[in-house]
């Protein structure tokens, strides 16, 4: 047996060579420079070992690689901007030479002269895929833990190691391009049936499997390097290539509005390889990989949706000075939609929970629905029976208070009323243990003045989850004065614990990320008083890259409640804090037409019975005179919509509220889709240049209102030349800020 330090090599008395790798000190195998360094030693040795027959490669892990550490890439970066200030053709060169690494070393293995098979035993991403498509053989295990995938394009990259070449001359052209501009995942089952690999194979026969495909003869050379390779799909200039390229290259603009440089290369780097050989068609990629990795858009995605995504997953914000909390039980006050969705992710992650409503009839809808999702999940074919009953067997809906007790953490999901929220905290605390933690799911209240309702305000705390709580991934963790360590700890520990994604918030009316969604709303109402067609309005936002258009998303959340949250700050802010207009707008919508939104069928759109599809509400066009279409800037409308909320993210950090740059980014994306391909909300400002954004917002400013007037900390970061990750570094003295 040959041992390095992130593989080992032992052949056996059939000359196959076993290449196990297993990264020490890691979780998950990755590519590093030096995985890259010891893979080449040990095709060198294969080659060159007379007794060698083959190869067989697997992972030593539960997954077999989450592909190349990005990390890697962002030293790279740094050294290609170092380069770039002294001399930027050198520097262009070492980054291409740079990005051709991992490339050319799968291209040796492919034709090193030996066969090689892939044994997947797990999850196999990005690069450790496309070095299972360099071999010659592929086998993964048949299991639910295997999940392949290029799901480089999600952060603002694109499978640059062959990826883009060897998929499209093993599948069909359309299904290869959907899986490479998509990132999808593929069962064992789907991607033997697209021709990506050969085999599926019981967990325990993987290697045997795999071995016995080097004895039965394997051939160690790739298809495309046959004579008459013929591509699956078809050559490009085909009739089948006529009918696939034009729609493709529609479909992708219709998705991404050329937001995603990435996704655009992918095509690009598909369409010429395919006219060329491998071997030039390969540095068909590697050109565009190099010209990827220097956009703004692949620095800011790989920062905040991989990087700072990871940190903050792990616990980045945690107090280090708590031990880990262990869930023996979680209680659920209020089995409303809120409440229900809570103990359904609770129980997914296997923890005990009580869910408790007024009366037993209450607490049992609210349990019914943790059956409804897992139901589905079963149609879909993702999920069992079993799992579903043992799920279930984790809710106890109840209405008896008593039940709480021994629960380490519960959680108040109640109406939104803060005297049903005092009553509920007084009877609950009444039966906990004195070290339990409180947490209220307010999405409006501030938390100090709930914690006043307890008796142990330094375990209280706000944990604030978004709706639909089983799909959105983000949750708001929110301070109240007196919040202590301990009870942070016990928050973000749960958070993680059911698999989603904390950032942490000081208390201020609408916490971050109501706030900058309100901006945004708030900004479609302005434009449909100015007299802005309605579509244009939706259309803008998502040609900005947002997901869901203003006007939709406000029916979704409910137009009467946007009613509702106006009238409050009213009361408590005064006449001023609320545009008259604005309001005027909403109280036309809820009180002289009755349209609340999605929940009773019409509000901006209307819903009519299945399948026909909701469309906008006519009669938003006679609510004010309409401007002519063709004189509208459209670029000015998706400047407006990204920068009013860009602005309050600006803001929340200026008062303190969110004091990590990683949170604002990473909080923006996931609760309200803040165009991705931007970093966040944050990244969108440093990617510009804070210059370069002052000058739009005073512009914005000058020509429609005091929204788009920039709060001081942005002038102060131009004159200092600084970016947000420099002033707020969440890096900085080796210690992570806490919120004060």
């Amino acid at each position: 047996m040959v041992a390095y330090k992130n593989f080992t090599v032992e052949t056996d008395a059939d000359g196959i060579a076993l290449v196990t790798w297993d990264m020490p000190d890691k979780s998950m195998n990755v590519f590093t420079e030096e995985v890259m360094d010891e893979l080449d030693k040990i095709i060198d040795h294969v080659s060159a070992t007379e007794t060698i027959k083959g190869a067989v490669v697997t992972s030593g892990k539960d997954s077999f690689s989450g592909g190349a550490d990005l990390t890697m890439l962002q030293r790279m970066l740094k050294l290609f901007h170092e380069e770039e200030a002294r001399d930027r053709d050198k520097a262009i060169r070492m980054l291409f030479e740079g990005a051709g690494r991992m490339s050319q070393l799968f291209r040796k293995l492919e034709t090193c002269g030996k066969p090689w098979v892939s044994a997947i035993n797990g999850t196999c991403m990005g690069g450790a895929f496309e070095l299972s498509l360099a071999c010659h053989g592929r086998v993964a295990a048949d299991s639910d833990n295997v999940k392949m995938a290029l799901p480089e394009v999600k952060v603002g990259l694109f499978p640059g190691a062959g990826g883009t070449q060897r998929v499209p001359r093993l599948a069909n052209t359309q299904e290869a391009l959907q899986m490479l501009t998509s990132g999808q995942n593929l069962s064992p089952r789907k991607a033997k049936a697209m021709g990506l690999i050969h085999e599926v194979a019981e967990p325990k026969k993987l290697v045997e499997t795999a071995k016995k495909m080097i004895k039965d003869g394997l051939k160690p050379v790739a298809p495309w390097d046959e004579k008459g390779f013929k591509l699956p799909g078809g050559p490009v200039y085909s009739a089948a290539g006529a009918n696939l390229w034009p729609p493709a290259i529609a479909i992708l603009r219709r998705e991404t509005y050329g937001n995603y440089p990435a996704a655009t290369a992918i095509l690009k780097c598909v369409y010429e390889g395919l006219l060329v050989p491998i071997d030039t068609a390969l540095r068909i990629e590697q050109r565009y990989f190099t010209e990827i990795l220097q956009t703004t858009e692949a620095a800011m995605m790989i920062r905040s949706l991989f990087i700072s995504l990871q940190e903050l997953n792990k616990g980045a914000r945690r107090p280090k000075n708590v031990p880990e909390a262990k869930f023996k039980k979680i209680g659920v006050l209020g089995a409303g939609f809120m409440g229900a969705g809570i103990a359904y992710v609770t129980a997914k992650a296997g923890i005990p929970v009580v869910l408790l409503d007024r009366d037993m009839p209450s607490a049992e809808k609210g349990k019914a629905h943790s059956a409804s999702l897992m139901d589905g999940l079963i149609k879909k074919g993702r999920a069992t029976e079993k799992e579903k009953e043992k799920l279930l067997s984790l809710i106890t809906a109840t209405d008896d208070y008593s039940k709480l007790e021994g629960a380490d953490l519960v959680i108040e999901a109640v109406f939104e009323d803060s005297e049903v929220k005092k009553g509920v905290t007084e009877k609950a605390e009444a039966v906990l243990k004195p070290a339990a933690t409180f947490a209220s799911n307010t999405s409006t209240i501030p938390i100090t003045s709930l914690a006043k309702n307890s008796a142990r305000p330094k375990n209280f705390i706000g944990i604030h989850f978004f709706s639909p709580v089983d799909k959105m991934m983000l949750v708001e963790i929110i301070l109240g004065k007196k919040t202590g360590d301990k009870a942070l700890a016990v928050a973000m520990d749960y958070v993680r614990a059911i698999r989603k994604t904390p950032i942490v918030v000081n208390d201020t009316r609408g916490f971050y990320v109501n706030r900058c969604v309100l901006r945004y709303m708030s900004e479609a109402y302005q434009m449909l008083i100015e007299g802005v067609p309605a579509p244009m309005i939706e259309n803008a936002a998502k040609m900005a890259g947002m997901p869901v258009g203003p006007l939709a998303l406000t029916d979704e959340t409910a137009i009467d409640l946007a009613q509702k949250i106006m009238k409050q700050t009213i009361r408590d802010l005064g006449e001023k804090a609320v545009d008259p207009d604005q309001m005027a707008l909403i109280n036309t919508m809820v009180d002289t037409y009755g349209r609340h939104g999605r929940k009773n069928g019409k509000g901006f759109y209307d819903y009519p019975e299945k399948p026909a599809k909701k469309h906008l509400w006519p009669g938003l066009k006679d609510l004010y005179p309409q401007q002519n279409p063709d004189k509208v800037d459209v670029e000015e409308l998706k400047q407006r919509f990204l920068v009013t909320i860009a602005l309050e993210a600006a803001r929340v950090m200026e008062e303190g509220i969110v004091t990590d740059p990683r949170e604002a980014d990473v909080g923006s994306i996931l609760a309200f889709g803040f165009a991705p391909y931007t970093g966040g909300a944050l990244s969108y400002i440093d990617g510009m240049g804070v210059a370069k954004f002052n000058k739009l917002a005073r512009a914005l400013h000058k020509k429609y209102g005091k929204q788009f007037k920039a709060p001081k900390l942005l002038a102060d970061m131009e004159k200092a030349g600084e970016t947000f990750y420099d002033r707020f570094d969440p890096y900085g003295k080796g210690e992570v800020k806490k919120a004060a």
